[in-house]
């Protein structure tokens, strides 16, 4: 990789409103350490000591307290949290507050596409996750059956959530964009015996079906054995005699009391899949008091959520941010919005005046979405009033500057920090992210949140500064997934075989003079031009720099000369075309800054990037169609038919 060259000068400083307040520099004051610094070396040289600081920070509660917070005797890439204790952590998202005022208030704030809304405070989330208990056990659904859920971002879902863990059975949250496929390869790869899905969902106005969806996934996936069908839409579906149930009918009738089931701290709660390009999908599996205990940790000591915040995350319940989301949020008695339909519909200014209208004091979004936000200029930001944010989180994306400043500027108005946060799907949050008490500079992280041993490395595993090296883990944490479901040696070979003893994450990293990390992107997305490695966040980021340019991707094609040449896809801004020279301009830009040996062979401009509905760039997809190569699974696209078009610039 080229030396490491981003970030620039300073753009947020901690203030007093910040500092005085912040629950990290409380956790620190707790401990009595001396500062951030001294927290982050301990917690990772003592991670018993941390981990169990934290559950008592957090106030986990056990049924039966446990022995040890960490037995490491199988070996690092297996080890077991909090041996021998009793705990389901239900118990402490919902059950442990009635009685409480916090029964008194809103847990989740939802909102659908076509204006209707709908508010459930803690009480009535936990009358409506009994109901729904009780309707699982009704169909024969009990511990350690995997419940499948296939819904929009609705208060359903988040019933249903919760009510599968009361009962003690393992979730399975799943893209509700997913076609029929690749929801069938999850659901009988899980082995799933209920799956739960929504009738359709509003999309930009348009009325997409997903029963139909769901019922030819249940037909090639023989362990489903209920269907319960979520109204959303109201719209007529079939229902399978003997197999499906419509929540009104079925939930409605049952009763608001049931007991949680006790289970153990470290046994399944979830199986969640990870993103892939072919071959069996990866279910990560997840455990009681290991993703909820590391999100809520995450959303305390990174993000500074506070009981009194309300917080709006870009996501579905499929990607990982969804779960982190309903865990951390009700773990803090915190209040959740969730949103169901497009950021850009009716108009522009959709995503702005949710947060104007509920409040929202944290908000979450993803660089490629703010990308996308930006061609339609300041004015629908400039319409509402977002007094009420504190805190801008961002994850999913490396940041190229100029987002990253519009979002610092325009958005938050120079006075609130954008928290970054990277991490993945078997990691449970992060491994990389920002605070409140440390300066930020444009795309910046602070480092590993308290707790994670992680580093920057080169090709022989040695740890390098101020170059681009393998984002690892040098220790366990309580949120590392408990494995791949039923496929121990894949997740060896995925994390654990490179290095011995280490993990090995998958993303490019780098660490400045001034300690501030970096993300520049998945390292199998590398791109390696007469033995230089080229990352493509590094490409994607001069490009737009350039004023014809909104949105850049960045890729590798095979090469007979120098192994690989890089081919770039450009999205002009509005009222941009591409004029003659343009493609040349683009060229002599990133071999300026970049060196004449990293020009680009190809500039081509499509309309739109292929994109997940969470707004990460398939860059995999865009290699694929243009070298008009097997795409591979194209279900988690928001925008297939931007396949066709990169196919097309190359016949």
């Amino acid at each position: 990789m080229p030396d490491f060259a981003f970030g620039g000068e300073v753009a947020w400083r901690p203030t007093s409103a910040y500092r005085d307040r912040s629950r990290l520099a409380a956790f620190i004051a707790r401990h009595r350490l001396a500062d951030l610094d001294d927290l982050q070396r301990r917690s990772v040289e003592d991670p018993r000591w941390f981990w169990r600081a934290v559950l008592d920070d957090l106030g986990i509660e056990f049924y039966e307290p446990y022995g040890e917070v960490l037995d490491v005797s199988r070996g690092i890439a297996w080890p077991r949290w909090c041996v021998g204790g009793r705990l389901n952590i239900v118990h402490n998202c919902l059950d442990k507050w009635i009685g409480t005022p916090v029964a008194q208030k809103a847990a989740v704030r939802w909102e659908g596409e076509e204006g209707s809304t709908r508010v459930l405070t803690y009480g009535e989330l936990h009358r409506e996750v009994n109901r729904c208990a009780n309707a699982f056990g009704e169909l024969g659904i009990g511990r350690g059956d995997r419940v499948a859920l296939f819904m929009p971002m609705c208060p359903e879902l988040v019933v249903a959530f919760f009510a599968s863990i009361k009962i003690g059975a393992v979730i399975l949250p799943l893209f509700s964009g997913y076609g029929a496929d690749a929801l069938a390869s999850r659901v009988r790869d899980a082995e799933a015996a209920l799956l739960v899905a929504a009738d359709g969902v509003r999309r930009r106005g348009q009325v997409v079906p997903m029963k139909a969806v769901a019922d030819e996934a249940a037909a090639a996936a023989p362990s489903i054995r209920r269907m319960v069908v979520v109204p959303r839409l109201g719209i007529d579906v079939p229902l399978a005699h003997g197999r499906d149930e419509r929540w009104p009918d079925l939930v409605g009738r049952q009763s608001d009391e049931h007991e949680t089931v006790r289970t153990g701290a470290d046994d399944p709660l979830m199986v969640i899949y990870t993103s892939g390009t072919t071959g069996r999908p990866k279910g990560a599996v997840h455990t009681h008091c290991g993703f909820p205990v590391k999100a809520a940790q995450d959303l305390a000591h990174c993000l500074d959520v506070h009981d009194t915040d309300t917080m709006f995350w870009v996501t579905d319940m499929g990607w990982m941010m969804g779960p982190w989301e309903l865990f951390g949020m009700t773990l803090l008695a915190g209040t959740m919005v969730i949103y169901d339909g497009a950021l850009d519909y009716p108009g522009p200014d959709r995503l702005w005046s949710l947060v104007a209208r509920h409040g929202v004091s944290v908000l979450g979004v993803s660089p490629t979405l703010v990308r996308a936000l930006m061609r339609h200029g300041d004015a629908p930001v400039r319409a509402h009033d977002l007094s009420s944010l504190r805190i801008l989180g961002s994850t999913g994306e490396p940041w190229n500057p100029e987002s990253w400043r519009w979002l610092f500027e325009t958005v938050g108005g120079r006075r609130v920090p954008i928290i970054n946060y990277s991490g993945g799907t078997e990691v449970s949050g992060g491994l990389v992210s920002g605070n409140v008490l440390t300066p930020i500079k444009p795309c910046s992280f602070a480092g590993p949140p308290p707790g994670i041993a992680a580093d920057v490395v080169d090709e022989q595993g040695h740890p390098v500064r101020n170059q681009v090296g393998e984002l690892v883990v040098r220790a366990p944490w309580i949120g590392m997934t408990r494995g791949f479901w039923r496929d121990p040696e894949r997740y060896e070979h995925t994390y654990w075989s490179r290095f011995p003893g280490v993990w090995v994450h998958g993303d490019w990293a780098a660490i400045d003079e001034d300690g501030l990390w970096y993300i520049l992107g998945r390292s199998d997305d590398t791109i390696k031009i007469a033995g230089k490695r080229l990352g493509p966040a590094e490409v994607e980021s001069v490009l737009v720099e350039h004023p014809a340019v909104i949105e850049a991707a960045a890729i590798g094609v095979p090469d007979a000369t120098k192994g690989q040449a890089l081919v770039c896809f450009c999205v002009l801004r509005p009222g941009q075309t591409p004029r003659p020279g343009l493609a040349e301009d683009l060229t002599s830009l990133v071999g300026t800054r970049l060196g004449k040996p990293l020009r680009p062979d190809a500039i081509e401009f499509v309309r739109e990037l292929p994109k997940t509905r969470n707004q990460k760039v398939m860059r995999r997809v865009i290699r694929s169609a243009y070298l008009h190569e097997d795409p591979g699974d194209l279900s988690s696209l928001e925008n297939p038919q931007t396949v066709q078009e990169i196919q097309a610039v190359r016949r």
